[in-house]
């Protein structure tokens, strides 16, 4: 699918307030609120809106431990792994990368304990180097203003 102007306007607008009403959007690009709806879904149809998402403050949730995990695989047999990367709730985030190690994870836990839990069998599939977050500094939402 290729994108317009129109849908560029769309996803910035939504990229603020998801919950927005098709009517107040289109209200501020100048559209039925029909026709923002129709644009919507076949965003969503072609993949460019993948999902829509809330975002928490995990502080107050009782994550208070962000850490950074880079992997480095005993083997090249990568499946079980990526398996058992996406079973577990505490990897917010899992890149395949080059340069150092093989993986690189962004862990929220709320305690040492289910850190240590978490790293522990991560040993099963090869070591790794801890980095722990002590302070976010900036969090991104969205690429579509730089679009």
């Amino acid at each position: 699918m290729e994108l317009n102007n129109i849908d560029f306007q769309i996803l910035r607008l939504l990229s603020e307030n998801s919950r927005i009403q098709w009517k107040d959007l289109g209200e501020q690009i100048h559209m039925t609120g029909q026709a923002v709806g129709n644009r919507i879904k076949k965003l969503e149809d072609s993949g460019v809106i993948k999902a829509y998402s809330l975002i928490v403050d995990e502080m107050k949730l009782g994550f208070s431990y962000t850490a950074f995990v880079i992997i480095y695989m005993k083997t090249t047999n990568h499946e079980q792994f990526t398996d058992f990367l996406g079973e577990r709730q505490e990897v917010m985030e899992a890149h395949r990368v080059s340069g150092e190690g093989c993986y690189h994870l962004k862990i929220k836990v709320a305690s040492q304990d289910q850190l240590n839990l978490l790293l522990n069998a991560i040993l099963d599939y090869g070591n790794y180097t801890l980095y722990l977050s002590i302070k976010e500094i900036k969090q991104r939402r969205s690429l579509i203003d730089t679009v």
